[in-house]
């Protein structure tokens, strides 16, 4: 679970007025070629317009073939989160004029999605919350509009069909959603959801993933919904938290002050933190829907259903859950793991590699020591799972200290050199023998009378620092808990005579 920065309305709105909330999001597929021609989708980075062909250009007489992979992506997504998917659908016409849609219409599906009617459930700060979900169907991505100055210093709106094809699921929840939170919540899981599958990178950043909240309120105890304002441009899920808090705070202001909402879509502007008007808000009948002429009716057979439902990895929710009653971890370290993919991938393999190991110490050295090289390095960070076991084993039976052991750890990470040649050449064996701390038990205690006096006074950290005395006198190799014993034991002989 990520932690963005809440952004909540004030307590006094929302103890009025109800919030109620749907978000749409589209997500790009993660294919090798666009949904209805076989150019490719690897445009970032690519020339303007070299990633095209009279489909995706919209040339007249120029047909259509569709995607199988992109169908599959978004029928597997439908099983994750338990939709129900038709015997048959079909491809509608999206007619809008727009300078980024060349044909004058969009390639999408209306009233026979591939998936309808399935729930994603989350955390959030007040508990577990089930969002339903309307639908999940496939459409192509519109060209890309980039705003620049021209030659003159003239402002111009240049047109990159690169983008223009490409396949795109859009997912739409029912208005369940209760707070500036939990949209942002459930946008996490969703991404969270679509990477475990492989559906999409998701990356919002990149344009992979965007979101768009439709934000109502109603009285407390009311039914009837409230006028409806879409949200757009929101590019993080700070964002999404941010927008939708504001936009409640808003609307509030408004019905406060016996004004009327008007349905329309707002922009966010994330520099101000703010919404603001973009234009009026379209319905389904302006886009003037009618059946794709160009493409048949597509049939799900249920054997091929049934493969890509075998085919689904271990869920996020189903993971989270096993971390926790299977192995033991905390909520936090569950969730962490489960939405990272390269720290649950090394927690995995290390317990694989470990043969037995406890999951709480590896999850503790994942979670901790590997996400704080990683995080911090511009470069890659690999780390050997079969090492990682051979450290963590190393810490439990009191061969090295935690300290120690994580001197070891930077080793093999910025040099990929085996643990035992790393603690072979620093020296840094752990010394847990009694006797063989003895000498030096005996020199710290002649060299510190102050503090001996003070243990015997009943001043119970001055042991602490007694301790601290022998761990500088090993450089750092002494066992903490062996050393206070041997210490202890020195001072109850020493009083005895």
């Amino acid at each position: 679970m990520t932690s963005t920065g809440a952004a909540p309305a004030a307590t006094a709105v929302l103890e009025r007025y109800e919030a109620v909330i749907g978000v749409e999001v589209h997500c790009q597929l993660r294919t090798a070629s666009k949904m209805f021609c076989a150019c490719s989708t690897a445009y970032d980075g690519a020339r303007p317009n070299s990633h095209v062909c009279p489909v995706c250009l919209g040339l007249p007489g120029a047909l259509p073939v569709m995607n199988r992979h992109a169908v599959e992506l978004v029928l597997a997504t439908g099983a994750a989160i338990g939709a129900s998917t038709p015997e048959a659908t079909r491809w509608d016409r999206k007619n809008y004029f727009y300078p980024d849609l060349p044909k004058g219409y969009q390639i999408s599906q209306y009233d026979l999605p591939l998936a309808s009617a399935g729930t994603l459930t989350f955390e959030t700060s007040a508990g577990p919350v089930t969002i339903r979900i309307t639908r999940a169907h496939l459409e192509e991505d519109t060209a890309k509009l980039v705003h620049a100055a021209g030659p003159n210093g003239e402002r111009v709106s240049l047109v990159d069909f690169n983008r223009s094809g490409v396949p795109l699921m859009e997912i739409v929840t029912e208005p369940d959603i209760r707070s500036a939170e939990q949209a942002r919540r459930y946008a996490e899981e969703l991404q969270l959801l679509l990477r475990s599958i492989g559906a999409s990178d998701a990356d919002m950043e990149r344009g992979q993933l965007r979101v768009e909240a439709n934000v109502s309120l109603r009285p407390r105890g009311a039914e009837a919904f409230g006028t409806r304002v879409e949200v757009k441009n929101m590019n993080s899920f700070r964002s999404v938290e941010h927008a939708v808090a504001f936009e409640i705070e808003r609307q509030a202001a408004i019905l406060d002050a016996g004004e009327s909402l008007h349905m329309e879509t707002r922009g966010w502007a994330d520099d101000r933190g703010e919404t603001y008007h973009m234009r009026s808000k379209e319905t389904s009948d302006d886009y003037r829907y009618f059946p794709e002429p160009d493409l048949p009716p597509l049939r799900v057979d249920a054997a091929w259903l049934a493969r890509i439902r075998a085919d689904l990895p271990e869920l996020p929710a189903a993971r989270r859950a096993r971390y926790r009653d299977a192995l033991g971890l905390s909520e936090y370290d569950a969730a962490v793991l489960v939405a990272d993919a390269d720290a649950g991938a090394l927690f995995e393999a290390t317990l694989a590699a470990g043969h037995g190991l406890e999951p709480k110490p590896v999850a503790n050295w994942v979670t901790g020591d590997y996400l704080r090289i990683r995080n911090a390095s511009e470069a890659a960070v690999r780390v050997d799972p079969g090492a990682l076991a051979s450290l963590v084993r190393l810490v439990a039976d009191g061969t090295l200290n935690r300290t120690s052991a994580r001197q070891v750890f930077d080793a093999h990470v910025e040099r990929g050199e085996g643990i035992d040649a790393i603690v072979a050449r620093l020296g840094l064996r752990q010394i847990s023998d009694a006797d063989a701390l003895g000498a030096i038990v005996d020199e710290v205690l002649a060299a510190n009378p102050a503090a001996v006096a003070d243990v015997r006074a009943g001043k119970g950290q001055a042991i602490g620092f007694l301790v601290g005395q022998v761990m500088k006198a090993t450089r750092g190799q002494a066992n903490a808990a062996v050393a206070q014993a041997a210490l202890r034991e020195r001072l109850e002989a020493g009083e005895k005579t």
